[in-house]
């Protein structure tokens, strides 16, 4: 273990300990992710995703940060897809227990908010199908394009000053990797399940839990790079 390591799990230690010690800090929060879900959602997927992201890069090129990589704008971009996640979240879970009640499924509406049952998880996985097949892949390919056009622009904040040339981005994603590993088997087999558990869960941790989540991300965006 390098003394970076162990300095970053120190501060990680030091940012999440309150929560858990404090009946206070935690009564905090679920105050505030009731009344500002979707700054609450902003800050969840900044901080955690991005973490993620740098883990990544720790596996794959033995540091945390590097010049170009870009943490802090790759933050404000996981800010901002952490409020359409928080949205999809939303969307997704209302809108397909209904279509699952038009096929006959009997308290589809009300599944997901009562105690953990065959038909909660029979819900809960439909509702994260749903939204993994439709949403994932343009958030995963909006991600990829952002990615690029940070690192295009030397990592720094005057990214976000620049027009995206899309077309030009979406062309050269590597479409083998991107089809084949992250679509083809991430989605089936990692976030459809974990988004599952995540479904799961009461309302108040699903946003958190996915964010969480986005450590995973970072391991499996290493993977990806690595595969090139």
């Amino acid at each position: 273990m390098k003394k970076q390591d162990f300095f970053v799990i120190l501060f990680a230690g030091l940012i999440l300990s309150p929560f858990f010690i404090f009946h206070d800090v935690y009564a905090f929060y679920l105050k505030f992710n009731k009344e500002h879900a979707l700054i609450a959602a902003f800050i969840k997927f900044a901080v955690l995703a991005t973490f993620g992201e740098a883990l990544g890069l720790r596996l794959k090129e033995g540091v945390w940060n590097r010049k170009g990589f870009g943490l802090l704008p790759r933050a404000v971009v996981w800010g901002f897809l952490g409020i359409t996640i928080k949205l999809a979240f939303d969307i997704f879970s209302t809108g397909t227990p209904y279509f699952m009640a038009h096929l006959g499924v009997e308290n589809a509406e009300t599944a997901l908010a009562g105690d953990f049952s065959g038909l909660k998880l029979l819900i809960a996985f439909s509702v994260s199908f749903c939204m993994n097949l439709i949403y994932a892949p343009v958030m995963m390919t909006l991600h990829k394009i952002t990615d690029m056009h940070i690192i295009n622009n030397g990592g720094k904040l005057k990214a976000f000053a620049r027009k995206i040339p899309f077309a030009e981005l979406f062309k050269s994603i590597n479409w083998d990797v991107q089809w084949h590993f992250v679509f083809k088997k991430t989605i089936p087999f990692f976030w459809i399940p974990a988004h599952t558990i995540t479904f799961l869960l009461p309302d108040a941790f699903r946003v958190l839990f996915a964010a969480l989540l986005g450590i995973a991300l970072g391991l499996i965006l290493a993977v990806a790079s690595l595969k090139k």
